[in-house]
């Protein structure tokens, strides 16, 4: 493995140079933030527990300040990048500064809502600066969709973070703590500050590590099934159980039936359960 060069990563003059060569200016729309600091970058990497024989996934890489610092230690990083000027520009950035690694990379030109299939090997992690307005959505499919993705590490806006590591009785305990429940062993793991990016946004950034379960969750309900509860219970998470179920189990007194033999209480609230206990009353539903 040839080591990369000590001034391979992107500072702050690098990022710039390479937009204004790109004529790229981030969009809002987009949610694109562009991390600037190489320090910032290896912490991820660190907190990622990258691997030298991992296969890491990388979603909207931008202009390569991450995946360049991913390619330092992985065996293998494929990016995925919905954006024609950003994915037409990354793999030339990494043959040139990175010429020894450029045949461990991959690029996937697509939206990773859209992506069912990944070039190389199975990847074993996933890295990403995720855009904001659609983090919890990509986080899910990619989960969803390569199972041999073991461990994950996301930054996202500092919300999203506590909603995504949030556990029962919590405040911001909800329909994307749940969910990522179900794949994975969730917690934060750390803060980013607003100053490593480029332009800075106007929310801080957090840090969500994602273990995936040894063992799925046991339950003769299928994931839509717990997912059908899930997004039941939430959409009127002020009303009781008995109520907020009612549409999904066809009546009050049927919601009421499957929350009994689940062994839930009726007045219970959707913030209070466990994905277990969702499973186990999805599998009550007459």
């Amino acid at each position: 493995m040839s080591s990369p060069t000590p001034d391979a990563l992107l500072g702050p003059a690098d990022v710039r140079e390479l937009a204004a060569a790109l004529g790229v200016r981030p969009t809002k729309q987009r949610g694109q933030n562009f991390v600037i600091d190489a320090n910032t970058v290896r912490r991820i990497v660190r907190t990622a527990e990258v691997r030298p024989d991992d296969v890491v996934v990388e979603v909207g890489p931008g202009l390569g300040s991450l995946t360049l610092a991913l390619l330092e230690v992985a065996d293998r990083v494929t990016a995925v990048e919905i954006d024609d000027v950003l994915a037409a520009a990354l793999p030339a950035t990494v043959a040139a500064r990175m010429p020894g690694r450029a045949d461990r990379f991959a690029l996937v030109h697509s939206d990773a809502m859209h992506v069912t299939e990944l070039p190389g090997p199975a990847p074993t992690a996933l890295v990403a600066n995720l855009p904001y307005n659609v983090a919890v959505p990509v986080l899910l499919h990619m989960l969803d969709t390569f199972p041999s993705i073991e461990r994950t590490l996301v930054m996202v806006q500092s919300e999203v973070a506590d909603r995504l590591a949030a556990g029962p009785g919590s405040k911001v305990y909800g329909v994307p703590s749940v969910k990522a429940n179900w794949y994975a062993e969730v917690k934060r793991a750390g803060a980013i500050g607003r100053n490593v990016f480029w332009p800075a946004p106007n929310v801080d950034s957090g840090l969500v590590s994602l273990v995936r379960r040894s063992e799925p969750l046991k339950t003769t309900a299928s994931k839509a099934e717990v997912f059908a509860v899930v997004d039941a219970a939430f959409a009127q998470r002020r009303k009781t159980l008995r109520a907020a179920l009612a549409g999904w189990a066809g009546s009050a007194a049927a919601a009421e039936a499957a929350l009994v033999a689940a062994g839930v209480s009726p007045q219970a609230r959707g913030e209070a359960l466990t994905v277990e206990e969702f499973a186990r009353i999805a599998e009550h539903k007459e």
